[in-house]
């Protein structure tokens, strides 16, 4: 006991070997702190680098460009915001918007209401309603310039309706040579292609509808429609808005489908201001020009989406204050 007391005053020997704690000090936080920094930045690099190469240098081209009067093949020469100002006081530019915003306006209201209506009388899991959805779904699949040339198949003036309609004596119908019934012919084939996504996504999203709050909504005595209205779709909504802001920007974008089915015509009734931008502005070789239309529809494209998600935001607020 005497010897035990005396080596416990006079500590450890200097031969014997120190513990864990002061042969390894712990890493100070900083130290942490720059390791994880280190290891965040080497794992993003490769998307930021990317992101960069493929998003934000051709964006930050294309602005540049939009201020020039580059034609493709000479020098290029700043004019600032003419092409911008031209662009405004160019009548086939008003008008092509005109005729994008009914097919955008229209065709998103058409796609994700009939989308949502499917949705509701689909969503069971029986094989039936899993044909169906795959029906509805099919022509998404297919390209959209392979549906305007089989739709133009059908609805032209020698296509299989007309024909049919001539042996009984009836004149032609002017699908897609009426400027009016053009236009919206365009739009039912659109809204016919593109609401079958809608099916699928919506589906999947009342799938996800606690059971619960339906047995809830039967036992106070809802009716089917009070139950959509009331408990079904307020659960789905933000799918709803996802679906709108798709289909907006991706109408707003039409193009490949109005070049095999009617081709900007007739009298450019059709035509798009996208279809502006590639068979106009850049077969004219007006490729300063061309760019500053396709950066203002960027532009408008931004815009709606956040406009619709804001709206949607200060919804989900109001509902939940």
């Amino acid at each position: 006991m005497v010897e035990l007391a005396e080596l416990t005053r006079q500590g450890p020997r200097s031969g014997a070997a120190p513990g864990p704690a002061a042969a390894r000090p712990a890493p100070g936080r900083r130290a942490v702190r720059i390791r994880e920094a280190a290891v965040s930045l080497a794992m993003m690099g490769p998307a930021v680098v990317l992101y960069t190469v493929l998003t934000v240098v051709p964006v930050g081209v294309a602005i540049y460009l939009s201020l020039t009067d580059w034609n493709g093949f000479s020098s290029v020469d700043f004019i600032g915001l003419d092409n911008y100002r031209h662009l405004f006081d160019d009548p086939s530019s008003t008008d092509s918007w005109y005729v994008t915003a009914l097919i955008a306006v229209l065709g998103t209201v058409f796609e994700v209401g009939l989308g949502l209506a499917y949705a509701l009388i689909l969503k069971g899991r029986s094989r039936g309603n899993s044909f169906f959805r795959a029906v509805a779904y099919f022509p998404h699949v297919i390209s959209a310039l392979v549906l305007g040339y089989l739709w133009a198949a059908i609805l032209g003036t020698n296509g299989a309706i007309n024909n049919t309609l001539a042996k009984f004596g009836v004149e032609p119908v002017g699908f897609l040579f009426d400027e009016n019934m053009a236009l919206y012919s365009l739009i039912g084939v659109i809204v016919w292609a593109g609401f079958g996504f809608n099916v699928v996504l919506f589906v999947a999203a009342l799938q996800t509808v606690p059971a619960e709050l339906l047995e809830a909504a039967a036992i106070d005595g809802a009716s089917r429609r009070q139950t959509h209205l009331k408990v079904v779709i307020p659960m789905i909504a933000p799918v709803v808005t996802i679906a709108t802001v798709l289909n907006l920007v991706g109408l707003i974008r039409a193009y490949d489908i109005i070049v095999s089915l009617t081709g900007g015509g007739p009298a450019g009734s059709t035509q798009t201001f996208s279809y502006l931008i590639l068979a106009r502005s850049f077969e004219g070789t007006k490729v300063g020009y061309a760019t500053a239309q396709a950066v203002f529809l960027m532009v408008v494209s931004a815009v709606l989406a956040l406009g619709v998600t804001a709206l949607r935001n200060r919804q989900d607020q109001a509902a939940t204050s």
